[in-house]
């Protein structure tokens, strides 16, 4: 009968790796990255411009090409405002700029508003998937034949449309980038979103399991003293007010009976040791198998139980404290098991010190269903005891047959 904690623990080492391998975005390093985009565009448009007045500043083309100008401009603007889940809008739009770019040429024979489609294709690589982008880039080469070819000639045309056309594909790739590393950024912030609720819900249930566990230590505490102390208190109350009786009636019997007080004032302080023990254990100086000799002789002085101690492997093997006083509790909750419930007074404890490491706990009392076992019988807070240093807890009982309690390391699960 395994126990484990939930899948938490799990899912935040996940989330962990899976934001090591993300491609790294600062936040800082994109925002500067859109302002250097948005900076080419302004300049790119600006030189373009200043460009044209030089040529036409003095020719009746002066207005026509700044009326195209300013409409290319309002465009460009406006396009910041077209919805991004309407591709066919924004295809729209880089035909009607890239015609206006085309027109702007063949009027006035400037082959510099061709850096006009360097904008545009830094805009398409931004709002489509890269092969979209690209096939818009293909595009604009295409339609720059026309004016070149006109104004300059076949070759020098050519020569001309392909030097714009690769000042556009390098422009498109640097908007590719930037496009990159803002998703990626999108991307580590998600994952930074999703570890952070993880991490929360990681300390809501470490809470719960504190809570949990202090809320059953309480009443295996309350438990634990009514089985033992409440009941050897009594006892004494019963043994004190015979003496008194026997004191005036049969002197002779007080002494047995103060005899008898004695020991059960001896027992009491002893169980309340034994409480306190398992409520603060102290460090295990001497390692596991000590702290088990040591407590099998308390045991068999205090409860006469006698338990049969069996240590294979390497006898001063240690293991982390946490399992060792993980490891002792077990063992003390399961003898105390044995006492109030198999009615045997014998149990055998084996501690294999080497790998696979394991610990058994079994005797040969009355048994149990373990699946219908009583909640007296600390099952539940045994197995989550072992989960919590990373062993896994196994229950063999059955009515008449005695129960066997295994705890092995998680990660080996090995047999002996």
């Amino acid at each position: 009968m395994p126990f484990g904690l939930p899948n938490l623990p799990r899912r935040w080492a996940m989330l962990s790796s899976e934001l090591a391998l993300a491609p790294r975005s600062q936040p800082h390093e994109t925002r500067t990255a859109l302002r250097v985009f948005f900076l080419t565009v302004g300049l790119l448009f600006a030189a373009v411009t200043v460009r044209a007045l030089l040529d036409v500043i003095h020719t009746p083309l002066l207005r026509p090409v700044l009326a195209l100008l300013l409409l290319w401009l309002a465009l460009l603007l406006g396009s910041a405002f077209l919805p991004t889940g309407r591709p066919r809008w924004f295809s729209a739009y880089l035909g009607v700029q890239a015609l206006l770019a085309i027109g702007l040429m063949l009027v006035s024979g400037g082959d510099y508003f061709a850096a006009l489609l360097m904008i545009l294709a830094m805009q398409a690589m931004r709002r489509f998937d890269p092969k979209q982008g690209a096939r818009w880039v293909a595009l604009f080469a295409l339609l720059l034949i026309l004016p070149m070819t006109r104004n300059y000639g076949l070759w020098q045309g050519l020569a001309y449309t392909l030097i714009y056309s690769a000042g556009s594909a390098l422009f498109a790739s640097y908007a590719l980038t930037i496009q990159r590393a803002q998703a990626a950024h999108a991307a580590n912030r998600d994952l930074l979103e999703r570890l952070a609720e993880t991490n929360r819900q990681l300390q809501h249930y470490a809470a719960q399991q504190e809570h949990a566990a202090a809320t059953r230590q309480r009443a295996a505490l309350a438990r634990d003293l009514h089985d033992s102390v409440t009941q050897t208190i009594f006892s004494m109350t019963l043994t004190a007010q015979s003496a008194l009786l026997l004191l005036d009636r049969q002197p002779e019997q007080v002494s047995g009976q103060l005899d008898r007080l004695h020991d059960l004032a001896q027992s009491a302080l002893a169980a309340m040791r034994t409480l306190v023990t398992e409520l603060r254990p102290p460090p295990l100086a001497g390692g596991l198998a000590a702290a088990l000799r040591q407590h099998a002789a308390a045991r068999a002085v205090t409860e006469g139980l006698a338990v049969e101690l069996e240590i294979t492997g390497d006898p001063q093997a240690r293991l982390a404290p946490a399992e060792e006083q993980g490891l002792l509790r077990i063992v003390q909750e399961a003898l105390n098991n044995i006492v109030k419930h198999a009615g045997v007074a014998e149990a055998t404890v084996r501690l294999h010190l080497a790998e696979p490491f394991w610990l058994e706990i079994s005797d040969r009392g009355q048994g149990f269903a373990p699946a219908s076992a009583a909640p007296g019988l600390g099952l539940a807070g045994m197995g989550e005891r072992a989960a919590e240093i990373g062993w896994r807890l196994e229950v063999d009982s059955a009515p008449g047959g005695g129960a066997r309690i295994r705890v092995t390391r998680a990660e080996t699960g090995g047999q002996p």
